[in-house]
């Protein structure tokens, strides 16, 4: 019995990735997973039948909505834990030592806290992004999709602790408060202790501002565990702090003032990340006169388009944004996805002053490069490209692929290097990055959408299109119009592909115009 629990530990490990949150297809990985866990309780515990009436949905449904992932995570740690336990208990040091010398040997890790954070980091995400109110995010309800599992109040209280671990008191004390409320319907048999809901509660009001809320919920604090390691002395602080302030004892308690909660930035220039959440939630008025300039037309410039001509949408001038219409096909989508999914790894960004290329909280998904000699789809993918763009594809990057995962976003940036980002593609000996073309493989069902914060352009994923664009002008400096971002996907699953084409090779596909100011009003228009 042993030899076949061991076995099938190592089909349950090979089967998951560390940074689980940041993709979806990982996800539909744990799921599979997942299956295999009441067998491996089964062996362990000798034979026992374990309690276990849940079905699990091998479908996408159930993680494309965010509560649903965020709790198989969870509900996958804590399983992973029962089987430790198990293991140590009825089978002995043998059987983890062999799990131990699995782990040596760097198989795929399992969920860790830090995928739970990340799934809880990217809720806060969500709720902001899209206004979302926390009463209905923590029943799973979602635009039109829903969970049958709603969050219990230790679920709410985590939430709130992996904001209070990233020092985000504003969403600490919102999900406290909703942990507090649902405690309350929980009695008797709660899932979470209140004085736990307390010590945290009463730090982020504190360090919002409402120092005598922070007393008196320290008071109630002290009541409930006199001998609390902290609540004594953060009394006396809270007075102490409250005397400074010119407060007297008899109104430390008295005249509460409304709760302040400001929001943080999180380092963002409020205006622009205001502008970006709010072209996500499609609530930026479009103008009339600007979308009655815009046109579609085939694309048919080069000999071979005459026979087979792209569907092309001008999404917009000044810049010039626009959308090839199915130009991948299903076939394709899935080739790609199936060369891409085994490498698939948290997608970096390149850091301003260094150049090396690293992680970041503002992009959250996972990528794989795919060379064009690696098969013959993405060969002929290549190939098109150089229909659709008229550019130079010798010198542009590899086929990059993208999966986004809970709440999976990319906060605005440029694609391409400004001059004081000197190192930035110094390796490639390639030049800047002059545009970019972004296919969307998938539609998610909301969410996702690409933005231009600086013009004001939403433009929402649609399967088996590709989104294109300039990310220099015809005289070679950065178009700062260009700024992007990618909005977290609110509900489904987002994969992408993109090309960046560079400037080497492009000197007679897209020469510099007699005007500096000149610009293009089609793909691959070289008047003036």
């Amino acid at each position: 019995m042993m030899i076949a629990a061991v076995v099938l530990i190592v089909a349950l490990r090979s089967a998951v990735y560390a940074d689980l949150f940041t993709s979806i297809a990982d996800m539909e990985l744990l799921l599979e997973a997942e299956k295999g866990i009441p067998d491996l309780l089964d062996l362990l515990s000798m034979g026992k039948k374990q309690q276990n009436n849940r079905t699990i949905e091998n479908d996408i449904r159930l993680i494309s909505n965010p509560v649903s992932a965020y709790l198989l995570i969870k509900r996958l740690i804590e399983e992973w834990n029962n089987i430790k336990r198990l293991a140590g208990s009825d089978i002995g040091e043998e059987l983890l030592k062999e799990i131990s010398q699995l782990r040596a040997m760097n198989y795929v890790k399992n969920p860790t806290t830090e995928d739970l954070n990340g799934a809880a980091i990217a809720l806060l995400r969500l709720q902001d992004t899209y206004r979302l109110n926390v009463k209905e995010v923590a029943d799973g309800k979602i635009l039109n999709s829903s969970v049958v599992q709603p969050f219990t109040a230790k679920d709410c209280f985590d939430i709130g602790r992996a904001a209070y671990n990233a020092n985000d008191y504003y969403h600490t004390i919102i999900w406290m408060e909703e942990a507090q409320e649902r405690l309350r319907d929980e009695m008797p048999h709660v899932t979470v202790q209140l004085k736990e809901i307390l010590e945290y509660l009463a730090f982020a009001l504190f360090k919002q501002g409402n120092l005598k809320r922070a007393l008196l919920l320290t008071e109630q604090l002290y009541k409930i565990d006199p001998n609390h390691p902290r609540a004594k002395n953060n009394i006396k602080w809270y007075e102490d702090l409250l005397a400074e302030e010119g407060v007297k004892p008899i109104d430390y308690r008295r005249n509460i003032p409304p709760i302040s909660n400001p929001r943080p930035t999180n380092g963002f220039e409020t205006t622009e990340h205001d502008i970006y959440e709010a072209l996500c939630r499609n609530e930026v008025p479009v103008s009339v006169k600007a979308t009655s300039k815009l046109y579609c037309y085939y694309k048919m410039d080069r000999p071979f388009l005459r026979l087979a001509p792209f569907k092309v949408e001008i999404m917009r001038f000044n810049p010039l944004v626009v959308l090839f219409r199915d130009v991948m096909s299903d076939e394709e989508v899935t080739m790609i996805q199936m060369l891409a999914t085994p490498r698939l790894r948290r997608a970096t960004v390149q850091n301003s002053v260094t150049g090396e290329l690293e992680t970041a909280s503002y992009r959250t998904s996972k990528s794989a490069w795919l060379k064009d000699e690696e098969h013959e789809i993405v060969h002929r993918i290549n190939r098109r490209i150089d229909l659709m763009t008229n550019l130079e594809q010798e010198t542009s990057e590899e086929l990059q692929v993208g999966n986004y995962g809970i709440g999976g976003h990319y906060d605005p940036h440029f694609d391409f290097a400004r001059r004081e980002e000197v190192n930035a593609f110094e390796s490639l000996n390639t030049g800047n990055r002059l545009a970019t073309l972004l296919f969307y493989m998938t539609q998610p069902e909301s969410g996702g959408a690409t933005v231009f914060t600086d013009v004001k352009t939403t433009v929402m994923p649609s399967k088996n299109d590709a989104l294109f664009w300039y990310n220099l002008l015809r005289s070679g400096a950065g178009d700062l119009r260009t700024r992007h971002a990618a909005c977290p996907v609110l509900t489904g699953t987002k994969w992408v592909s993109n090309k960046w084409i560079h400037e080497r090779g492009q000197e007679f596909r897209r020469p510099c115009g007699l005007e500096r100011s000149v610009e293009e009003q089609f793909v691959g228009d070289l008047s003036a």
